[in-house]
């Protein structure tokens, strides 16, 4: 079968459907994009299931799943309805196909298969990490090629991305993500979950310089990460900090979410720096340092990066905070950047655990019968 296409697409007016359910948020949004005019964001909706996985310690992939396929239809016609829109006023509608829970995309691509055949739209399969890259074209006026660092609570790794299925990684974590270490610690130290704004929140009392903790792997070359290690480290400190005083002080706690999070940016801040070196190589026109995930919306991170980016002579550019966690207007986006790109739009499309966006890049974490981690 010939795959949908849109004639002159480069320039056609577009409206997109955008559907997310990798993880534990269930999203739909809707995007339209008239050049020259910026893109609008006509809805977005974002039902999360901290409440679900609260007292798991973390997101369980089978309630995960469960509570998609009861979500998604809703989450759907709540975009539309937010919108404006009916299934008629839509071009194409984007799915994330991966990487994330195989059960959680599987309801979002399930849902939009059958809205495509019942509507007869072009559907598009979205890489869910293409989609956090390529988030800074959705908000703001960033060219090709830029320098993304895209860090959350499964993936960090560097990226240059020349196009909208253009990406070259020049390094990332070879073990835990940040994301998944500030999950860790959290419950390392008995904070709630998602852990991540929790360490944050607790250590804007806390002493970043108290704890001599490691910045892992800074004493090598290259723009590779490590964060296992530096779990570990919170982990026997907070065990010497408990044999000491029986238990442990809110203000330890504070201290070594602190400490653990300056660790953290230290890390992101020096691999960023020797990224940057290597796009700017390249000598870019107008050079872009952007930062997207969950994690980027820490603010220490944030911070830290932002320095270093100005340092550097590069625009920093990180997208509102609403964007940086999972959403769907970022596959919406992506949608339309294939779609503008003129690449044959395939509707074939299988459902991935996992999917690298540098496919010529050596696996970082491993592979096997699923594919390239990362």
């Amino acid at each position: 079968m010939t795959p949908p296409s849109l004639p002159d697409a480069a320039h056609l007016p577009l409206t997109v459907l955008g559907i997310e359910s990798s993880c534990d948020d269930t999203a739909s949004a809707v995007i339209r994009h008239a050049p020259p005019a910026r893109p609008e964001i006509l809805s977005s909706i974002v039902w999360g299931q901290t409440e679900l996985h609260a007292g798991f310690g973390g997101v369980v992939p089978e309630l995960a799943a469960r509570a998609h396929a009861e979500k998604i239809d809703h989450a759907i016609e709540a975009a539309l309805a937010q919108a404006g829109c009916g299934l008629n006023d839509l071009d194409a509608i984007a799915v994330t196909a991966g990487p994330g829970l195989i059960g959680g995309v599987l309801s979002g691509v399930m849902a939009a298969r059958g809205i495509a055949a019942a509507t007869g739209l072009p559907l598009i399969g979205v890489n869910h990490l293409a989609g956090h890259a390529l988030t800074p074209r959705l908000t703001g006026d960033t060219a090709f090629p830029y320098l993304m660092l895209l860090v959350s609570g499964g993936h960090c790794q560097f990226l240059q991305v020349d196009g909208p299925e253009a990406f070259t990684r020049l390094g990332g974590t070879i073990d835990d993500a940040p994301g998944e270490a500030f999950d860790k610690v959290a419950k390392l130290l008995a904070l709630p979950q998602p852990g991540g704004p929790e360490v944050e929140r607790t250590a804007l009392t806390g002493n970043p310089v108290r704890f001599a903790l490691p910045r892992p792997l800074l004493d090598r070359p290259g723009c590779d990460m490590s964060f296992s290690g530096l779990k570990t480290a919170v982990l026997r400190t907070r065990d010497a900090l408990m044999a000491e005083a029986g238990g442990l002080r809110a203000a330890d706690r504070a201290d070594l979410c602190a400490s653990f999070q300056a660790a953290v940016a230290d890390v992101l801040a020096e691999k960023a720096r020797r990224a940057l070196a290597i796009y700017l190589q390249s000598q870019p026109a107008q050079p872009v340092f952007a930062v997207a995930g969950g994690v980027a919306a820490n603010k220490v991170l944030r911070a830290a990066l932002e320095q270093m980016a100005t340092q550097a002579g590069a625009r920093f550019d990180a997208p509102p905070l609403a964007l940086c966690t999972d959403n769907a207007a970022m596959i919406a986006w992506a949608g339309i950047e294939q779609i503008r790109s003129g690449a044959p739009i395939m509707q074939d499309f299988t459902a991935r655990p996992r999917w690298p966006l540098d496919t010529s890049a050596a696996p970082l974490l491993g592979s096997g019968k699923k594919g390239a981690k990362a």
